[in-house]
């Protein structure tokens, strides 16, 4: 195994998490999950007969997914680290990390953007069309950013324990 690769494979710190089980793929399911469920919660507030249950839920599962997002990225930012710079792997990895810092900024926006309603006084109605989409534009990144994150995990391996390691999984 060359010395770039082998090093992707390796934690930098352990806070990053141990050979063969990164923290970051773990913390991704809050935010991942909080954002979905949060788009679900916005459709629904436009059918619903009382929405303002909705969209109150819908606004703190954004907040609950940001603080997760910055989880995250810390353990991300760790496992960045370990990439070989000038690679393409690791130009995947800055590409990734990118679209998530824009993505976790448009939710802050939209929390805040809700909030700024919300304290207005309006009524608890339906999520108005303009937080809906730049959820529903940001929950598209999302999905980008995902295949990017499965490409850096599945295709090139990083912080994925080596085959020798794998094998014994499969031994009698």
């Amino acid at each position: 195994m060359t010395g770039g690769l082998h090093d992707a494979k390796r934690p930098v710190s352990a806070l990053a998490g141990p050979y063969g089980h990164p923290f970051h793929p773990m913390l991704v399911a809050v935010p991942i999950g909080t954002w979905v469920a949060s788009m679900v919660f916005d459709l629904a507030s436009r059918f619903a007969p009382d929405p303002g249950f909705l969209a109150e839920g819908s606004k703190w599962l954004i907040a609950i997914g940001v603080l997760g997002a910055l989880a995250a990225a810390m353990a991300g930012f760790l496992d960045l680290f370990a990439i070989p710079a000038g690679t393409p792997v690791f130009r995947t990895g800055l590409l990734h990390m990118g679209l998530n810092l824009v993505i976790t900024t448009a939710y802050a926006a939209g929390f805040l953007w809700r909030q700024a309603g919300t304290a207005a006084g309006t009524a608890a109605g339906a999520v108005a069309l303009g937080p809906l989409l730049l959820s529903a534009g940001s929950l598209a990144l999302l999905a980008v950013s995902g295949y990017l994150g499965g490409k850096l995990a599945y295709r090139y391996g990083v912080r994925v324990a080596d085959e020798a390691t794998q094998a014994d999984g499969f031994r009698r």
